[in-house]
């Protein structure tokens, strides 16, 4: 993950390092694997033009690659109630040939490595309740390091042809920051981070489609400008094709669309939105 923190040529330089410096993580650490399984394993190589982490933009030069893997163990399982009890383990990392990599002030291509851990419970066959503790750390110290618990709930509901809605709630508190320090804004207190959203899913073909939707919100700190905490952060829109190459593996690729708030627009130099485009290969199994 990442962090840190003002005439408007001054103001638009420090506040782009600030996003960079201030870096923040990863995309997926909420996101375990499908229950396999006992024990599961999931992972992806994506390459993307731009990383933005909930709405402040890390780096949108060069080539930026992200390896990921997670590794999941069922604890429980049951009928009724209490359905699912798994523990995951996982790690992140963004390897960038831009300016918070290899072509910046670094000269290091390892930007950011995370590595998280996830208490996932499942009710019934529609219900997810998932803690997970997130430690977001540099190779290259362009962002100083970030520690996070957040808390996330997920409803799997279908509707109507046999596609999901997957509506979630995702509540996360920074840990252990001082000003400047251990926090997505570099701000002068600790962030609180809300995060409402839904995932459309259905298939065509052999193809899935996702039609992902998010909005993320300050609820205390977590946006701060000048000392100034704004409300809003960004609103995503994006779509996310998925091909089959095998039962475990496949090719993905999307598109996402982000309009961004008062603060996120400043650590953006000024941007009021970015575009989005990736792809990349996956396994689970």
């Amino acid at each position: 993950m990442s962090l840190l923190h003002r005439c408007h040529m001054l103001m638009t330089v420090t506040l782009a390092m600030a996003a960079a410096v201030i870096a923040t993580p990863s995309f997926a650490q909420q996101n375990a694997p499908p229950d396999s399984g006992a024990v599961s394993i999931a992972g992806a190589i994506d390459i993307r033009n731009v990383y933005m982490f909930r709405g402040i933009r890390q780096d949108d030069t060069g080539v930026i690659t992200w390896p990921a893997v997670n590794v999941g163990l069922r604890l429980y399982s049951a009928e009724r109630g209490l359905t699912n009890v798994r523990v995951h383990v996982g790690s992140f990392n963004s390897v960038n040939s831009g300016w918070t990599g290899s072509g910046g002030l670094s000269g290091k291509r390892w930007y950011e490595s995370d590595v998280y851990a996830t208490l996932s419970l499942g009710f019934g066959k529609s219900i997810a309740l998932d803690t997970t503790y997130s430690a977001y750390h540099s190779p290259n110290r362009m962002f100083t390091h970030v520690k996070e618990i957040a808390f996330k709930a997920t409803a799997d509901r279908p509707v109507a042809g046999g596609a999901t809605l997957k509506p979630y709630a995702l509540v996360a508190f920074e840990l252990d920051t001082k000003p400047g320090i251990g926090q997505l804004d570099g701000g002068f207190e600790a962030g609180k981070y809300l995060e409402l959203g839904a995932t459309p899913a259905s298939a065509i073909r052999h193809i899935g489609i996702a039609l992902p939707v998010k909005i993320g919100l300050s609820l205390g700190n977590y946006y701060e400008l000048a000392g100034v905490d704004h409300r809003f952060g960004f609103l995503s829109i994006g779509g996310v094709a998925t091909l089959p190459l095998t039962r475990w593996a496949n090719v993905h690729g999307g598109v996402e669309f982000q309009r961004l708030g008062t603060t996120t627009k400043a650590f953006n130099a000024g941007e009021a939105s970015k575009t989005i485009g990736s792809i990349g290969i996956g396994f689970a199994r």
